[in-house]
C-alpha cells in the first residue's frame, strides 16, 4: 500500500530519496528557496506558499481556500505508485496538517478521530495548522469531526524539527 511521508525541509531530500516518492508537497513561506530532487520532476511538484499562521497577521499568507484547492487536487491527482513526500520547514504543522486532510480526502472511510491518534502516535511534535485543517474539514463536509480530533490531540511535544514519519492512508 502506498502512504504519506512527513519531513521537515532539511530532511526532504533524504526522506524522498529513502522512499523513492516522486511527487512532493511544499507547505512553506513562498520566499524560501526550496531545491527540488533531481528525482522529481517540476510538474510533480507542488509549492503552497504560505506562512504557519492560525489568524491573519499583518504581512504575512495565512493559509486559505485556494491552498485547500491546490492541495487537493494535486493529492486526488497522485497516482500512489509511489509514496508522496509532503513537507514544510520543521515537518510538525502545516505538513502534518497537509497529511492528515489528504489522508481524509483520499480515503472518505477515515474516522477522523482514529487518524488523528495514529498520528500522534507516529508524530509525537506534531501540531497540525489549525487554520488549514479547519478549511479543508468545511470543504470535505465533515461537520467539525476533524477540527474536534485534531483539537483533541492538543499540541505535540516541543521540537525545533520534527522527525520524518509515515501516515498510512488506511488504518
Amino acid at each position: 500500500m502506498t502512504y504519506l511521508v512527513v519531513s521537515s525541509l532539511a530532511d526532504m531530500p533524504g526522506t524522498v530519496a529513502q522512499h523513492g516518492a516522486l511527487d512532493i508537497v511544499t507547505l512553506i513561506n513562498a520566499d524560501t528557496l526550496v531545491e527540488r530532487p533531481a528525482s522529481v520532476s517540476a510538474e510533480r511538484h507542488l509549492f503552497l506558499g504560505m506562512n504557519d499562521i492560525a489568524a491573519p497577521t499583518e504581512g504575512l499568507v495565512p493559509p486559505g481556500e485556494s491552498h485547500l484547492d491546490q492541495l487537493l487536487e494535486f493529492g486526488l491527482r497522485w497516482d500512489r505508485h509511489q509514496p508522496l513526500v509532503i513537507h514544510c520547514w520543521a515537518g510538525i504543522s502545516r505538513s502534518t496538517a497537509a497529511a492528515y486532510i489528504l489522508a481524509c480526502a483520499i480515503n472518505p472511510a477515515l474516522d477522523e478521530m482514529a487518524l488523528a491518534q495514529e498520528l500522534r502516535r507516529r508524530a509525537p511534535s506534531a501540531t497540525p495548522n489549525a487554520l488549514l485543517v479547519s478549511i479543508a474539514d468545511r470543504r470535505l463536509g465533515r461537520d467539525g469531526r476533524m477540527v474536534e480530533a485534531i483539537r483533541s490531540i492538543g499540541r505535540g511535544e516541543n521540537a525545533f524539527s520534527g522527525t520524518p514519519f509515515v501516515l498510512p492512508l488506511e488504518l
